[in-house]
């Protein structure tokens, strides 16, 4: 098909076979076996200059866009094989699109603006599945107590994640600069996410009674954007990480409460053995912007 473009384009076999740097009868060789393929002939050669046939007048176009096709193909199959482009498939768990996540992508993409990257919120217990039947290619996980190994997956520390109280701005106890436990017996705890599968609510209770906070649970949210929410309308107050607080929101105030001692970690989460020149980089963002956030704070 190459060879019956230039053809076409010159004007002349001798001028294409010039062009080409291919003999002459090299050149009319593979006109005949393309014509015996096409079962007719694509030039009228009793005419002097050729001209095209009805078949080549029918083939020539056609011919020319799948050559633009697979010179396309060929540009965008290096460009993923140099890591450059391709589709990368995020899971993220809500509380990270605060922080960690904008800002990685953005750098992600100042060295890899062809690389479509498509963000799917789930939380750090369903990443495991998506990662392994290959729905995502990086997890941003948050956990909060040990995080147990997983055969075939590994996890890259990202940062460590104290807890901060949420509260709305114009709570009586707004003004403070950290509270003590007993400061929110008063107040209802609003815990997230309500999901069977997750223990994350769980373990934040019993992080705020171990720090002597026994304030109960007012509210059950879906998810945290939910619960900062509810905490806005002072319907309570919701534990956050400290990498949550980065300019989220102007209704809340998120405070210290130094009785906390335990921290959620993050991790960026792939299949053990990654050879991904794009998802190897886009886990050194995530950890570049992770030192950048914890210098940060």
């Amino acid at each position: 098909m190459r060879y019956f473009c230039e053809i076409v384009e010159a004007g002349s076999a001798v001028a294409a076979a010039g062009r080409l740097h291919v003999a002459p009868t090299a050149l009319s060789m593979q006109m005949r076996q393309l014509e015996e393929d096409l079962g007719g002939e694509l030039f009228d050669r009793s005419r002097r200059p050729m001209e095209l046939t009805a078949l080549g007048r029918y083939f020539h176009p056609r011919a020319r866009m799948l050559l633009a096709e697979a010179q396309h193909l060929h540009e965008e199959a290096r460009a993923v094989a140099a890591g450059e482009s391709g589709v990368l498939a995020v899971g993220y768990t809500r509380s990270t699109i605060f922080s960690i996540l904008p800002d990685a992508i953005r750098a992600f993409r100042t060295g890899h603006a062809k690389v479509k990257v498509e963000i799917l919120s789930m939380l750090s217990e369903h990443q495991h599945v998506a990662l392994q039947s290959g729905r995502i290619q990086v997890g941003v996980s948050r956990y909060l107590g040990p995080v147990d190994p997983v055969d075939g997956l590994e996890f890259t520390h990202l940062l460590d994640d104290p807890f901060v109280v949420a509260l709305p701005a114009t709570h009586a106890l707004a003004r403070r600069k950290s509270l003590r436990a007993a400061d929110l017996d008063p107040v209802g705890l609003i815990t997230y996410p309500k999901d069977p599968q997750s223990r994350f609510a769980e373990h934040t209770v019993a992080l705020l009674r171990s720090s002597g906070c026994v304030s109960p649970v007012a509210y059950e949210a879906a998810d945290i954007h939910t619960a900062l929410g509810m905490a806005a309308s002072h319907l309570g107050f919701c534990l956050v990480g400290r990498s949550v607080s980065r300019g989220s929101r102007h209704d809340l105030v998120f405070l210290p409460m130094p009785a906390l001692q335990d921290q959620a970690a993050v991790f960026a989460v792939t299949k053990a053995g990654e050879r991904s020149k794009v998802v190897r980089a886009f886990v050194a963002s995530l950890v570049r912007t992770s030192r950048s956030i914890q210098a940060a704070h």
